[in-house]
């Protein structure tokens, strides 16, 4: 099996490689070569003695989309995207890669004709959503994104079913929740901050609250990201039928929950490095945020998350911190 994956450089594209290596193959298919591309190259991975191609390059170039698919990769996981703050910030960016990189990627995959229909797993987001909402988010809930993130990701989410229903691609689209708690340092996400409250306290060092701990949200850890991920790849089309953009499972909690999980889990002094810094901005961008979900079909496909915060908390100490807590 030939496996592409955009974004790999980023967060989930490398836990997503890893996963990958890790099984050995996809699908009951072995792996025999991964091709990785992102902005930046990716590094190689370690341990895999298959093919690997990486590259820089940008997708929304239709030269550099067409050459991402010119090996015709049996699973395609398009996972590169500006995020939240950055494409509402820097409009012409987000349309550039959340919306001309997508098309471009998908337009090449159709040029190849032969009968070449690989299986795309796109990383869409709960942002699709706009409020008002009902006390739980259905899934026949209509798209009325409030951001040029949300839009954006909704009008790829179109794009993929409509390639999908003329036969061009086999896709699916995965809605995430916010993805918690991430590693390394801060990106330019809005929701970034609901990791840093997290992760900076667990490492001994100050995080800031630009929100009111009233804020209400959407969770899964990258673990049960790349999960989903893995998952989708294997559904078959005739389970999914033809509404092939899903919102995943997750967990609602407020901002004060997740504290008061870390706080369980670390001691008050952990939780104590938090400190309230109000930026308007994020407040704004978060409000418009969907907050709880009914992911009935997700869930009926066999999609699987944590079923506490303070699993997802736990799943991060296991895998990012060797199961040490700064004192």
């Amino acid at each position: 099996m030939h496996i592409l994956i955009t974004g790999a450089a980023g967060m989930i594209g490398r836990k997503l490689t890893a996963r990958l290596i890790g099984d050995r193959g996809l699908n009951g298919r072995p792996l025999e070569k991964l091709t990785l591309l992102d902005v930046v190259a990716p590094q190689k991975p370690e341990g895999f003695a298959g093919k690997v191609e990486t590259a820089a390059s940008d997708i929304a170039d239709d030269k550099a989309a067409r050459a991402a698919v010119a090996g015709r990769p049996d699973v395609i996981f398009h996972l590169a995207g500006v995020v939240s703050a950055e494409a509402e910030l820097d409009f012409e960016k987000g349309v550039r890669v959340n919306i001309d990189g997508s098309r471009a990627l998908f337009e090449a995959v159709r040029a190849v004709g032969d009968g070449y229909r690989p299986r795309l797993v796109f990383s869409s987001s709960i942002a699709v959503f706009g409020a008002p909402f009902p006390a739980a988010i259905p899934d026949d809930f209509h798209l009325t994104p409030l951001t040029s993130y949300g839009t954006q990701k909704a009008m790829t989410e179109l794009f993929l079913a409509d390639y999908t229903r003329r036969g061009f691609i086999d896709g699916v689209g995965i809605r995430l929740p916010s993805i918690v708690v991430r590693p390394g340092r801060p990106n330019k996400a809005a929701s970034g901050f609901f990791s840093s409250i997290i992760r900076e306290p667990l490492v001994g060092e100050e995080a800031l609250l630009p929100v009111e701990e009233s804020v209400l949200h959407w969770h899964a850890s990258p673990r049960a990201a790349v999960g989903f991920l893995i998952h989708a790849a294997g559904l078959p089309a005739d389970r999914l039928g033809p509404r092939i953009n899903l919102t995943m499972p997750g967990v609602c909690c407020t901002v004060g929950e997740q504290i008061a999980a870390l706080r369980r889990i670390a001691g008050d002094k952990v939780a104590g490095r938090i400190r309230r810094a109000p930026d308007p901005l994020v407040a704004s961008i978060v409000a418009g945020w969907p907050s709880r979900f009914d992911p009935v079909r997700a869930l009926a496909l066999g999609f699987k998350a944590e079923a506490s915060f303070d699993d997802i908390i736990r799943a991060h100490i296991e895998d990012e911190l060797g199961g040490k807590i700064a004192a």
